[in-house]
């Protein structure tokens, strides 16, 4: 399998508002940025956006290092969150409908498809390939013009 590191990171010009995703994709040397926006939505979408696009630009099974500043979005895998939710129907431990069911049933599905490990990285630091997808995103979110 080839292996490859994925950076992603959302946006949200207000929170819902207008938002943007970004991921940087490196294989070997070679680097790819994909990047998108939404006119309404919000920043835990843009992070799991971000993941989904980037595990979507992949074209066969690959084993993935996949790096964002979301804690929301690394701790559902690493902490088993997801199990957890499909357990319960989809619900929280609250009792309440996930946020984002859509997102995170395709996430589901890419993250089966390939061999992911997921990465916590700190936000507005000194990663350089953060602050890349992190410049992507902003840059991605749509004007009012």
């Amino acid at each position: 399998m080839k292996e490859v590191i994925i950076y992603t990171d959302g946006a949200c010009r207000g929170n819902p508002g207008p938002g943007g995703w970004a991921a940087l994709l490196i294989y070997n040397k070679i680097e790819k940025e994909v990047s998108g926006g939404e006119r309404y939505t919000t920043n835990q979408k843009m992070e799991l956006r971000a993941a989904v696009e980037g595990l979507k630009c992949l074209k066969e099974p690959c084993k993935v290092k996949l790096y964002s500043d979301s804690a929301y979005l690394v701790n559902a895998f690493r902490r088993g969150w997801l199990d957890k939710w499909q357990k319960n129907g989809w619900k929280t431990v609250n009792k309440d409908p996930v946020e984002n069911q859509d997102l995170w049933k395709e996430l589901l599905q890419l993250s089966h498809r390939h061999d992911v490990l997921w990465f916590k990285v700190k936000g507005h630091s000194d990663d350089e390939r953060n602050n890349r997808c992190d410049y992507l995103a902003r840059q991605a979110v749509p004007t009012n013009s």
